[in-house]
């Protein structure tokens, strides 16, 4: 067993992830693995979740260097300079399928920025 967490543990929060991904998925072995990367992946299917197991492990990477706060404020400041308010980006935010604490908590976010 301490092999298997070291590898997951090598693989950071992607890792975690995708062992949450393969423990939901309800099935056992190479099935769970390709399922999980599919769910992941939404509709690009298995090679999206990989691409998205990247995604993550750069966004935990860059929390773990600089912080919540100062990536989350950099993100809008970059969306603010392609030329969306903050309101279109809280406008996005209330469409997207996530939960209602975290899109008031996101809300949150932007309203405390300058």
């Amino acid at each position: 067993m301490d092999k298997i967490v070291d590898t997951i543990a090598a693989l950071g929060v992607p890792g975690l992830i995708l062992l949450v991904a393969m423990a939901i998925s309800g099935w056992a072995g190479a099935a769970a693995i390709t399922s999980a990367l599919a769910m992941l992946g939404g509709p690009f299917g298995m090679l999206g979740g990989i691409a998205m197991l990247g995604v993550l492990s750069l966004i935990a990477k860059g929390i773990a260097q600089y912080g919540f706060e100062r990536l989350f404020e950099n993100v809008v400041i970059e969306l603010r300079k392609q030329g969306k308010t903050k309101s279109d980006i809280e406008r996005e935010v209330l469409r997207y399928p996530i939960s209602r604490e975290l899109k008031l908590k996101i809300k949150e976010y932007l309203n405390n920025l300058a």
